[in-house]
């Protein structure tokens, strides 16, 4: 039986810059939103706001949704479908940048071409030139 595996990122977007993060799977790293997967029972704001204290212990606002993956993506990593949604947030308490939680590694990058080239995950990609379609404007 086919599985879906849905994902849910926070987009922190302040003064042209995004908040990101890397971290290891499977022996590889990424450079990823920070996020991360979907539990059973679980809603979407509810998945990045318990995401975001487990990795930033950061509680956040949810501002908006941003993007929903539409295209069929398979996983790197097992046999599922990628679905990631983002949203757009705001921390309700900044934290103090960078971040390193024992895994991962958290800090902020300019929204231009280089981050283009350099985020690890598909759908990452497309999200960020939908930023830099966004700051372009």
């Amino acid at each position: 039986m086919k599985r879906f595996n849905i994902r849910v990122y926070g987009l922190w977007i302040e003064s042209g810059e995004v908040l990101l993060g890397t971290e290891t799977v499977q022996g590889n790293e990424i450079l990823k939103f920070p996020g991360g997967g979907l539990e059973f029972g679980e809603g979407t704001i509810d998945c990045l706001k318990r995401e975001w204290i487990e990795e930033l212990n950061c509680p956040i606002e949810v501002l908006s949704h941003f993007y929903t993956t539409d295209f069929f993506q398979p996983s790197a990593f097992d046999d599922s479908q990628v679905i990631s949604i983002y949203y757009e947030v705001r921390p309700t308490v900044s934290p103090q940048l960078p971040v390193f939680n024992g895994r991962e590694h958290f800090f902020k990058r300019t929204i231009n071409e280089d981050l283009m080239k350099d985020v690890s995950l598909p759908i990452d990609k497309v999200v960020t030139k939908l930023l830099l379609n966004r700051i372009a404007k």
